[in-house]
């Protein structure tokens, strides 16, 4: 569940400290590679069908009609309906908005996060960066969905009281997410910062009595933001397998919210008998995972000098 392992994490920085690329250039060469155009048609397609969706197909996702149960794919309903005659497409769409946004939240939490501690760790150095990545090495030790099974099992109801049902198991299954996906990028800010803080611009910037936070506002963190941005994109698939497996284990969203991994957890139990229930959400999950990462793996080839 991690964003990266650490390897690719603190490889990935080099390219971009090494020979910048110039920014016309690299997303010329993302668009010039034809499987990123397709990856990126398809992520488009995918992401317009689940923003406008709703809107156009006037189904409901949670009407119950059990004289309409398990009806196959047709023309009333494109991918069926399940086993309380509920809509299957209704609930694909509206379970998109959900998966995706847990995986952009919780996305958005491991980089601050990573950011901010690799940061701190790579500037000041010393002590603070031994402390700082001792740390690093101990939330990577920890047995990662076990833990999050946990967390959610033991704080998942208190939440639901506190803030309601669907908002707050959506806010705890982010931070969840979120605060265990940071490390690695941590670790390549970190190698960024400490190669960067031996360049010649850097140590001019010191000498002229700059401010820390001005030396890494203005010439630090400008220089690893593309290997920050790749990570961030296949954090964002990472992040949406985490919450399907959550949701798929029964421990994520309550039954009434169709997540594309609460799709699958409900109809587990259908696999022979009515497989189209098993099919729409496993490929609208595998379909975005694999664009998504697709596209991270490109885009950081485009940042590759060594590619070119």
């Amino acid at each position: 569940m991690a964003i990266d392992s650490d390897i690719a994490a603190e490889k990935l920085v080099v390219p971009e400290i090494a020979a910048p690329v110039e920014k016309h250039r690299v997303w010329g060469r993302l668009w010039g590679d034809p499987v990123a155009r397709l990856a990126l048609a398809v992520l488009v397609g995918l992401v317009g069908a689940i923003a406008l969706g709703p809107l156009l197909y006037s189904a409901s996702p949670s009407a119950i009609d059990f004289g309409r149960a398990f009806l196959p794919p047709g023309w009333g309903q494109p991918l069926g309906t399940n086993d309380l005659g509920q809509d299957q497409l209704a609930r694909l769409l509206i379970g998109g908005r959900i998966s995706l946004a847990v995986g952009l939240a919780a996305t958005l939490v491991g980089i601050s996060l990573g950011v901010g501690i690799g940061a701190v760790a790579g500037f000041y150095g010393g002590w603070v960066d031994g402390v700082l990545m001792r740390l690093t090495d101990l939330f990577l030790a920890l047995p990662q969905l076990p833990l999050v099974l946990l967390v959610v099992y033991l704080f998942g109801d208190p939440v639901r009281r506190a803030l309601g049902a669907e908002r707050g198991i959506f806010l705890l299954v982010v931070l969840v997410i979120g605060v265990l996906n940071w490390m690695s990028v941590a670790r390549l800010v970190r190698a960024g910062f400490l190669s960067l803080k031996q360049r010649t611009f850097v140590q001019a910037a010191v000498a002229l009595g700059a401010r820390p936070w001005g030396i890494v506002k203005s010439h630090l963190l400008p220089n690893i933001l593309g290997p920050v941005i790749v990570a961030a994109t296949i954090g964002v698939g990472n992040a949406l397998l985490a919450e399907s497996t959550l949701s798929f284990l029964g421990v994520g969203f309550p039954p009434d919210v169709p997540t594309w991994g609460r799709m699958l957890y409900d109809a587990q139990n259908y696999i022979e008998s009515a497989p189209y229930l098993v099919l729409a959400p496993g490929l609208a999950i595998f379909l975005t995972v694999l664009c998504i990462n697709t596209l991270g793996d490109r885009l950081r080839d485009s940042l590759d000098p060594t590619s070119r």
